[in-house]
C-alpha cells in the first residue's frame, strides 16, 4: 500500500492537521462525528494498554529491539489506515434502519459487492470477541491493585478484583448506554488531556535520566537486528523473525491498524470526502505508536526496571515511574492508565455493538452491550497470558477480511487520491 500510494499522503501531514482542526468541515455533509471527535474515539480505544503495557510486554519478551518494529508497524500502518478509513466514507453503505454506516463490514459489501458477504460475516463476528476490552480491564485492575491496595493493605485477592470489575462495568454502562455521540464526546475531552500528562510525566522521567537517553535510543535500533534480548520463541527460521513478529503482534495492537476496528468510527465522520478521514486517520499511528509508545518504551529502558524488576505489563511500566519520581510517579500513571483503560472500554462498546448491527439488524445491536459489560469482570478477575492469547487470535481474524478487501479495492483509494490532491492543488492557485 505504501508502494501503491507512493507516500502521498506523508506529503501532506500538515493539510491532514487542518482537516483534523476543522478547517473545511461542513455542516451539511453526512455523519455524525466531527473529523476531531472520530480520531479522538478511535484513539481513545488504541491510546491506552497497548501503549503502556503493549510496550512493557514488548520489552520483557523482546528487549529494546522490540520497539524498533513497532514503529515500523506504525510507518506500514498509517498507509493501511489511510486506505481503511478512505475506503469507510468512499463506501458508506446503511444498517438496517436505513442509517449510514462505515467499516470493513460495509466497504466489503458495498465496494466488492454481494457475493463477498460472508468475508463481512466473518469480520463482524471476530469483531464481537475482538473488541471485548478483557485485557484493557485485566491491566487496569492489575494497575489499581499494585499502585494503589498492595502498597496500602486493602488488597484481598479475587474479592478486590470482582469489585473493580463491578465498578468499571457501572462506569462503562453508564457512557456506553447513552450512545455514540456521549462517547464521543467523552474521548474528545478525556484522550488529549491525559495525552498530555502522560507526555509531561515522561518527559521529567527522561530528564532525570537525560544522560543514558543517547545510549538506549541507539539500541532500540541495534538490538532490533542482533535480538541479543529476545526470550520468545523463533520465527522464519531464527530469533530475528520472532523479534518482528513480536514487534509487529503489539504494535498491530497498540495502533490497531489493519485490522478494521478504527474505519468504524472513522465511517461516522461527518465528511462528504473520503481522502480527507484517510489523512485524518493517518495520524492515528503516528501519535499512537511513534510519540505514545516510544515515551513509553524510554522510561521503561533509562530508569532500567526492566532488567532487574522480573514483572510484565502495567506493573513493570509502574516501577519506572515509581523509580525515577518516588513520591508522585505512580500516580501520576495511575491517573493517565484509569483515563487511557476507561475511555478505550467506551470506544469497543462502540466496535463491538456495530458488528452486532451488521449480523442481526441495528435495533438489536443493543444485546451486545450486556454481553460487553459482562465480559469487563471477566477480565478484571483472569489471568494477562490468557486474555492476551484471546485478543491476539481474534485481532488476526479481523486483519484477514480487512487487508483482503483493502488490498483489491486499494485502486479505487488511488484514484481517488488522485482527484482529491488534483482539486486542492487547483483551489490553491
Amino acid at each position: 500500500m505504501l508502494i501503491r500510494i507512493r507516500f502521498v499522503p506523508f506529503r501532506y501531514l500538515f493539510h491532514a492537521v487542518a482537516v483534523l482542526r476543522g478547517k473545511y468541515d461542513d455542516e451539511k455533509d453526512i455523519g455524525e462525528l466531527s473529523h476531531f471527535q472520530a480520531l479522538t474515539t478511535a484513539l481513545s480505544a488504541t491510546v491506552g494498554m497497548g501503549n503502556i503495557a503493549g510496550v512493557a510486554v514488548a520489552i520483557t519478551l523482546g528487549g529494546p529491539g522490540a520497539v524498533f518494529w513497532m514503529w515500523v508497524s506504525a510507518v506500514i500502518g498509517m498507509s493501511t489506515k489511510y486506505f481503511t478509513a478512505t475506503l469507510a466514507i468512499l463506501f458508506r453503505g446503511k444498517d438496517s434502519e436505513g442509517n449510514p454506516q462505515g467499516g470493513p463490514m460495509y466497504f466489503i459489501v458495498e465496494g466488492l459487492g454481494k457475493n463477498w458477504k460472508p468475508l463481512a460475516v466473518f469480520f463482524s463476528i471476530s469483531g464481537l470477541i475482538g473488541a471485548l476490552p478483557v485485557f484493557n480491564v485485566n491491566q487496569l485492575t492489575q494497575a489499581i491493585n499494585d499502585i494503589l491496595l498492595k502498597p496500602n493493605g486493602w488488597y484481598s485477592e479475587f474479592q478486590s478484583d470482582l469489585t473493580i470489575g463491578i465498578v468499571l462495568a457501572t462506569i462503562t454502562a453508564i457512557v456506553i448506554l447513552g450512545g455514540l455521540s456521549r462517547i464521543s464526546k467523552t474521548a474528545e475531552k478525556l484522550v488529549p488531556s491525559m495525552v498530555g500528562l502522560y507526555f509531561i510525566l515522561v518527559l521529567v522521567i527522561l530528564g532525570i535520566n537525560i544522560e543514558v537517553v543517547p545510549h538506549y535510543f541507539k539500541l532500540i535500533f541495534t538490538d532490533a537486528f542482533s535480538a541479543s534480548f529476545f526470550e520468545g520463541d523463533a520465527f522464519l527460521g531464527g530469533v530475528i523473525g520472532g523479534l518482528i513478529l513480536l514487534g509487529i503482534k503489539r504494535g498491530a495492537f497498540s495502533n490497531e491498524a489493519g485490522i478494521g476496528t478504527a474505519p468504524m468510527a472513522h465511517g461516522a465522520a461527518k465528511t462528504n470526502e473520503p481522502v480527507r478521514e484517510g489523512l485524518v486517520a493517518m495520524l492515528g499511528p503516528a501519535i499512537d505508536t511513534l510519540i505514545v509508545c516510544t515515551l513509553t518504551a524510554l522510561a521503561i529502558l533509562v530508569t532500567g526496571v526492566w532488567e532487574s524488576s522480573g514483572t510484565n505489563g502495567v506493573t513493570l511500566t509502574a516501577n519506572a515511574f515509581e523509580a525515577a519520581l518516588p513520591s508522585y510517579g505512580k500516580y501520576g500513571l495511575m491517573l493517565c492508565i484509569a483515563v487511557f483503560s476507561i475511555s478505550s472500554l467506551f470506544s469497543y462498546s462502540y466496535y463491538g455493538s456495530k458488528c452486532m448491527g451488521f449480523l442481526i439488524g441495528a435495533k438489536n445491536k443493543g444485546i451486545y452491550t450486556y454481553f460487553y459489560i459482562a465480559s469487563i469482570i471477566l477480565g478484571a478477575t483472569t489471568s494477562l497470558s490468557m486474555m492476551i492469547n484471546l485478543i491476539d487470535s481474534f485481532f488476526a481474524f479481523m486483519a484477514i477480511p480487512t487487508m483482503i478487501s483493502t488490498i483489491i479495492l486499494a485502486p479505487k483509494v488511488v484514484k481517488e487520491t488522485k482527484i482529491y490532491f488534483e482539486k486542492l492543488k487547483k483551489s490553491r492557485r
